[in-house]
Parts: structure tokens; C-alpha cells; sequence
């Protein structure tokens, strides 16, 4: 008989990696390709912008002994103890942002006969649910393939958030439409569900659909929705983390204080700029603008989940597909460059106030220490006390949760 999507613990080799207790992970997405010397891994500054190769602006020194940050990470600079530049990822995808953010979601490139589940529903599917009142994945960017729940069934998919406002509209009730209607509807729809399904008994995608439908009712009630009222946090709070992005980060907050287990943020506000963070041309003249609103929200995010003594809990992931060369480009943008850059993470209990991996002057070359995307992605899921070596079935295909991944030892205890 064939298995279904479902997991088995592998046999625990001898060198075992140690694992984390961190109960969720917030996962920022700097969608376009952030550049790396111009945030975490700053060098010397280019002299004229276009001609001259280096970072766009000076560093500032960071609560690292002898790390660095860009100088509009002003806020995030203090708080860098808490945290844990790794400054060497690496891959081999270039021109493709598709693909790249594909790799960057799965910890796997591409495949003809596999479709791989994103880091947020392998989360989902491996992480205990905290609470079935609240989606244990949730996001907040764009429903792209490369987030989708892959082999592992719809259950384990995202609800996709649109605004900070309000939930879901598919789970707002219209006001015209009473409670007796509701019941009404409910029960028949249940006599339907019922009948269909015990002639499908051994389909699982249809009983994957099934209780992916009774989760979505279980969130229409008031305590997933009461998760949308910001205005129930403090102003001075609210205010502190910003925009539309520092509000979702507030959101995220407040999601995985109620059980969330992962929650995925994104931002690549191309109004900011011109281009978000994919800086070619001109994009790359306010790339600052979208640098500062990074910082603010992100500092207000680690400051208020420390003060709700929630940060040991929550990893913190800050993410991109790949970075930018320290040359300009024709009119002084940045192309494209994944051979070294920067992806941070925080909290979570793991040994911050390091950096891990070094590169060259200009930030081209990883000169020590490499990570590679499967080392970073089996650091996060051991992190979240996740082994990186568990084993998943897509069929009866066994897939590793991470493609032959180590995590970096050195950030647990």
C-alpha cells in the first residue's frame, strides 16, 4: 500500500545536530534581490556611484565587536547582538528571480518530477499545531508557486493576507447573512462533503481539500479575526513600526503570539523606489528609503517581542534571493549576484551577537566559511526544533527535508 505526504523520523546518524526550541519563525522577504554591501556586509564606499565599485553608503558600527552595518540600519545597529548576520550564502542561480526565490522558499532548485513544499508548509506540516483557531502558515506577499504546499497537500498551504485591516474576505461573513442561514448552509454542505467522501475514501487529495475546508471555517471565528485590530495596540507602538510593512509586521506579532507557526512578510514595495529591491538603473538612487523602513520595522519588531519575552520563541528571518555585485550598472544600478550574500536571522535562542562567513573588499567572494542554501534552511528547521535530517514521502518517494543540509553548529548551544 502507498504511503501519502506524510513524514517518518530518519535514523539518527552519529553526529546528530543539535537542535533549538523556537516555537515560530517570522520570515521577511526582501523580494527582487536586496544587495548585501549596501545592508549587512558593507565595504568601502564607491567614490562616484557609477565608475568607482563599493557600497552606496558608510557603515556604522553595530553592538558586534567588529561588525558592521550599513549607516540607514541606525536602529537595528544597537540590536545587532540579538542578532546573527550570515554573510556568505551562496547559489548558482543568476538572471532568474523566479527560480532563485524558488530556491530561496524550498532549499531546492527546481524539478521536472517533484514539486517541493516551501519552508512555511513544511513548518506547517512538521510543527505541532499551536492553537486551531489561528493558520499555522500565513502570508503576507505574493502567492507565488515558490511558497505553495507542494507535495504535501493543502493543508498544509498559506491564507494569504492582503491587508492589514481585515482578515481574509473568504472568511468575513457578509452582514446580510444571519446565523440561522449560516447553520443552514453548513449542514448541508456537510451531508455533501460526507456523501462525496466516503466514495472517495482512499483519495487523499480530496480528503486533503476536505480538511483544508474545515480549517478555513474554524477560521472564521472571532479569534483569528480579532488578530486584525491593531488599533488595540498602543499608538506610540503602532506608530514606531512604520508603513503598510511595519504594520504587517505588527500583524505577524500579533499572529504568532496566538500560535502561528510561521508567517511569512514581504517586502518589495515598488512605489518606495521605482523597484523595489531590485535596484537596476535608477531604483538603486532610493534604495535608501526602503533600507529605512526595513530598519525601523525590524528594530520595533525585536524590541517588542523581547519586551513580550517572546524572542527566545520566534526566529527571526531576514531573506532575499540573491544579492548584487558591488559595480554599477550604465545609468548606476546593480545587477544581479548570487555567488555571496547576506541573509539574517534572529532570535529564536540561538547564540547571536556573531557573524558567520567573510568576503572580500567588494563583497564578490566568500574568503571564509560558505553556506550553502540547504546548510541555511537546515539551520532554520533545527532551529525550530526540526530535525534537518527527518524525512518526508511525496508517495512513496522519500525527500529529506533539506537537500543534504548541516546546520551551522556554532549558533547552538
Amino acid at each position: 500500500m502507498g504511503r501519502t505526504a506524510a513524514c517518518i523520523a530518519a535514523e539518527e546518524p552519529a553526529d546528530a545536530p543539535a537542535l533549538g526550541s523556537a516555537e515560530h519563525c517570522i520570515f521577511i522577504w526582501l523580494g527582487g534581490g536586496a544587495c548585501q554591501i549596501d545592508t549587512f556586509d558593507p565595504k568601502r564606499v564607491t567614490s562616484d556611484g557609477l565608475k568607482d565599485p563599493g557600497s552606496a553608503y558608510p557603515a556604522i558600527d553595530t553592538a558586534i565587536p567588529g561588525v558592521q552595518v550599513c549607516e540607514h540600519l541606525s536602529q537595528t545597529a544597537p540590536l545587532m547582538d540579538r542578532c546573527v548576520p550570515v554573510r556568505t550564502v551562496h547559489h548558482d542561480v543568476i538572471d532568474e528571480h523566479a527560480a532563485a526565490a524558488y530556491r530561496m522558499h524550498t532549499g531546492r532548485p527546481t524539478s521536472g518530477t517533484i514539486v517541493y513544499p516551501s519552508i512555511g508548509s513544511t513548518v506547517s506540516h512538521l510543527k505541532e499545531p499551536a492553537g486551531e483557531l489561528v493558520p499555522r502558515y500565513v502570508l503576507m506577499g505574493n502567492p507565488s508557486p515558490s511558497r505553495e504546499p507542494g507535495f504535501l497537500g493543502a493543508a498544509n498551504g498559506y491564507v494569504y493576507l492582503t491587508e492589514t485591516r481585515q482578515g481574509p474576505k473568504g472568511l468575513v461573513r457578509p452582514e446580510r447573512v444571519s446565523d440561522a442561514r449560516v447553520n443552514r448552509r453548513l449542514d448541508l454542505l456537510k451531508r455533501l462533503r460526507d456523501d462525496f467522501a466516503a466514495r472517495h475514501t482512499n483519495e487523499q487529495v480530496i480528503q486533503n481539500y476536505i480538511a483544508a475546508s474545515e480549517q478555513g471555517f474554524r477560521l472564521a471565528g472571532p479569534e483569528f479575526l480579532s488578530v486584525f485590530e491593531l488599533g488595540a495596540e498602543p499608538d506610540e507602538l503602532r506608530n514606531s513600526y512604520g508603513d503598510e510593512f511595519g504594520q504587517r509586521c505588527l500583524l505577524a506579532r500579533r499572529l504568532i503570539e496566538r500560535g502561528t507557526r510561521f508567517v511569512e512578510v514581504s517586502f518589495n514595495l515598488n512605489f518606495v523606489n521605482g523597484t523595489g529591491w531590485d535596484t537596476h538603473n535608477e531604483g538603486q538612487q532610493n534604495q535608501h528609503l526602503l533600507i529605512q523602513r526595513l530598519d525601523a520595522a525590524f528594530a520595533t519588531l525585536l524590541t517588542d517581542l523581547e519586551a513580550k519575552r517572546l524572542l527566545d520563541k520566534t526566529l527571526l528571518v531576514i531573506s532575499t534571493e540573491f544579492g548584487r555585485p558591488a559595480q554599477f550598472d550604465g545609468r548606476g544600478g546593480r545587477g544581479h549576484h548570487a555567488k555571496s550574500f547576506s541573509v539574517l536571522l534572529a532570535g529564536g535562542g540561538l547564540k547571536t551577537g556573531q557573524a558567520v562567513g567573510a568576503t572580500d573588499e567588494l563583497g564578490m567572494q566568500i574568503v571564509d566559511r560558505p553556506v550553502s542554501v540547504p546548510d541555511l534552511f537546515a539551520t532554520i528547521y533545527a532551529a525550530l526544533g526540526i530535525n534537518p535530517h527527518e524525512v518526508l514521502y511525496a508517495g512513496d518517494r522519500p525527500v529529506p527535508v533539506t537537500d543534504m543540509g548541516t546546520p551551522v553548529a556554532d549558533l547552538f548551544s
